[in-house]
């Protein structure tokens, strides 16, 4: 379901989800371009994306895929590899930026929600609950092997140059094969296994 269909039905489950979806993608992408700007590149910082406002990052037809369909994405930052004290290692660094970042949210939603003397019914707790869920599917798809996603990247900073050439070739067509997928429902078990092990990994941070 959209969150089109949400806000018609649900005003104020479409804030409780909209805000954390939100600034969950925003971090994600904001930690991108922070880390790329620690290692050297300030086409980021240059273009004023290193912000919390919503505009430097929303992108109009995945803000639109995301009322309608409920998939949907922001603009990447821009990181330019050649400016990187270590392309390889800061491929790596920087892919894995966001990832990290979505799993730290979680954990920190979780652990307030275990903190405070919540309601399980108060908008409080709903909003910590979404915004560790949303973070955990956000780092979970991500790490995903598939270009042009951050799991790609990682992968291509870690594998031979014949590899990387590859997934740099296949890159192009990355975004219609990851929507085919998803619709045909061939990635659930993958990013169920990722939420999964996001999971555990938190559950076992926070005993």
């Amino acid at each position: 379901m959209g969150l089109l269909n949400l806000l018609l039905k649900d005003p104020l489950g479409f804030i409780i989800i909209a805000i954390p979806l939100l600034y969950s993608i925003i971090f994600h992408e904001l930690a991108h371009g922070w880390v790329a700007y620690q290692m050297g590149d300030t086409t980021a910082k240059s273009q004023g994306r290193l912000s919390l406002n919503p505009r430097k990052h929303l992108d109009p037809m995945g803000t639109m895929m995301l009322f309608l369909f409920g998939f949907g994405w922001a603009k990447p930052v821009p990181v330019n590899l050649t400016q990187l004290r270590d392309r390889r290692m800061g491929m790596i660094l920087v892919s894995a930026a966001g990832i990290i970042t979505n799993m730290l949210l979680a954990f920190c939603a979780l652990f307030l929600y275990r903190l405070l003397p919540l309601s399980s019914s108060s908008i409080a707790a709903q909003l910590l609950h979404y915004f560790a869920r949303i973070n955990i599917i956000l780092a979970a798809f991500n790490l995903i092997p598939l270009p042009p996603l951050d799991g790609s990247k990682i992968l291509m900073g870690f594998a031979p140059p014949s590899v990387r050439n590859f997934l740099f070739r296949f890159e192009r067509y990355g975004f219609f094969i990851i929507i085919a997928l998803l619709y045909l429902g061939l990635l659930e078990p993958v990013i169920r296994f990722f939420e999964w092990m996001i999971l555990s990994i938190i559950k076992l941070l926070l005993s």
